[in-house]
């Protein structure tokens, strides 16, 4: 009743206000920056009605339209002044700068980007929707975290040439023995440095480095879809110690004897010592063996940095981080406990359970999530680039048997299964033979990204199944996935059972 009270006082209050004045509380209301963190504010319910006012509000004028940028830059931490025609707006931080040119009636003709030493890139803006999208979108907070954690500015600058000579490096890298008819997949699988995508505006430099059969199967079905696989932002961090960094590009014109690439010695003149190394960056925190982390750290000489910790890894059971991981990506991550069995259905074959033994936190049978790689040469990102591969593809078997059923919500036919860890590379699939009481098993090794071996092992005493070691590899490398492996399994055995 008091709130109802309220509201109305404020009603009458404003209702003989004209609407002018209204506008002119609302845009000096929006004037005001945020205060942060907004989740922990008293008052975050209606700051966050001001940031929706600032993103759906039409603004009609010139000067409404810059009073909009303004706000919005100081919101996104930057600076912004206008020029002195009036139609300019200059959104600016430490190392790249946004030009807005409007027309005298507050509509948006185009706005250029420029780096630091960079000439502008033209982005076309068609509206004033399309603005507020790129400065509310991430790519402003790309933008801002290219401004290094150094101080004074000159070592800032010195962060972002050697940013500019790595991605230099890596390009050069992408080319070599590039043909001209080679695709998407080919350089996502093979490439020396995965399928490499230009830093551009605010989107740092990233690498797609695994695609999955599925996905390749999805993109041949569907042509001119963008089917994305696994991916990373290459960037520079600051950081308390001193790195060598290269200020310039290192690969050699000529390669090395054994045909992989060279690079030039790291001198004086070609780099210096900054605070700051550089990133390989996961979109999401990525499961990853002991063995894989350890390979990676005798490589760049540095810890790797999981979410929080960065001298140390928080070890755990690789298969629980698999499975935990695969759970968040389904929107499922609640369901996830050391006895979880997973349904999984397929067409033309009873129902799957997989329970998933998570093995110890033995040291080769455990990982950690990783959210990023530093390093400070180039020469160390194609051999990351495998290690990454070979992992993701473990990670792929393990997680095909992972679904977002836990319950099994009929009484259909059920086929068991337990998948446990093995060896580094390689995990057991158990089930029971389809013709006798005994324990059959198959153990996949994943020896790299594009080599899986497998065999299967029955008792001497039990019959065949029909399906060799090589018909099995061949299986699994075809479509990386458990399930679909053991229903071609379990079709050849009900063939050998009809046939005798």
């Amino acid at each position: 009743t008091s709130i109802n009270a309220l509201m109305e006082q404020l009603y009458l209050k404003y209702q003989q206000k004209p609407w002018t004045e209204t506008l002119k509380l609302v845009h000096f209301c929006m004037d005001k920056p945020l205060r942060c963190p907004v989740s922990n504010d008293p008052d975050s319910p209606l700051l966050l009605c001001m940031e929706k006012i600032q993103r759906t509000l039409n603004a009609k004028s010139l000067f409404s339209m810059m009073n909009r940028l303004e706000s919005l830059s100081r919101q996104k931490g930057l600076n912004s002044h206008v020029s002195p025609s009036g139609t300019t707006c200059y959104i600016t931080s430490d190392m790249f700068y946004i030009e807005v040119q409007l027309e005298k009636d507050g509509n948006v003709i185009d706005a250029k980007l420029a780096h630091l030493g960079e000439a502008p890139v033209v982005k076309l803006i068609f509206s004033v929707y399309h603005l507020l999208v790129l400065l509310f979108s991430d790519k402003t907070s790309n933008l801002s975290s290219l401004s290094l954690s150094l101080s004074p500015s000159e070592m800032k600058a010195k962060g972002y040439l050697a940013l500019q000579s790595l991605e230099k490096d890596l390009y050069s890298m992408s080319l070599l023995d590039r043909t001209q008819d080679v695709n998407r997949v080919t350089e996502v699988l093979h490439g020396k440095v995965g399928h490499l995508v230009p830093r551009t505006g605010g989107t740092p430099t990233n690498i797609e480095f695994y695609i999955s059969p599925y996905q390749i199967l999805e993109a041949e079905l569907n042509p001119g879809s963008q089917v994305c696989g696994a991916k990373i932002d290459v960037t520079v961090e600051g950081t308390d110690m001193l790195h060598k960094l290269p200020l310039s590009p290192l690969l050699d014109s000529q390669p090395g004897e054994d045909g992989n690439p060279a690079f030039l010695p790291l001198t004086d003149e070609l780099s210096m010592d900054l605070s700051a190394y550089f990133l390989l960056k996961f979109h999401q925190p990525f499961p990853m063996s002991s063995s894989s982390i350890e390979e990676i750290q005798r490589l760049t000489g540095i810890y790797l940095l999981s979410g929080i910790q960065i001298t140390g890894l928080k070890l755990a059971p690789l298969h629980e981080l698999i499975v935990q991981s695969t759970l968040k990506e389904k929107g499922s991550e609640d369901l996830f406990t050391h006895k979880s069995c997973f349904f999984v259905s397929l067409s033309d074959s009873p129902k799957h359970c997989y329970f998933i033994n998570t093995g110890s936190a033995k040291s080769d049978l455990a990982g950690a999530l990783v959210s990023k790689i530093p390093f400070t040469h180039p020469k160390c990102v194609p051999d990351v680039i495998e290690i990454l591969r070979h992992q993701m593809a473990y990670n792929s078997l393990i997680s095909s048997c992972v679904s977002e059923k836990h319950t099994n919500g009929d009484d259909s036919e059920l086929l068991y299964f337990e998948v446990a860890p093995h060896k580094n590379t390689s995990f057991s699939v158990f089930f029971l033979h389809p013709m006798k009481e005994n324990l059959a098993c198959v153990i996949i090794d994943v020896v790299t990204s594009r080599e899986v071996q497998c065999s299967l092992h029955l008792n001497p005493r039990d019959p065949t199944l029909n399906s060799s070691d090589g018909f099995i590899s061949r299986a699994v490398k075809r479509c990386m996935s458990v399930p679909v492996v053991m229903r071609a399994i379990f079709r050849n055995a009900a063939k050998v059972e009809a046939d005798s």
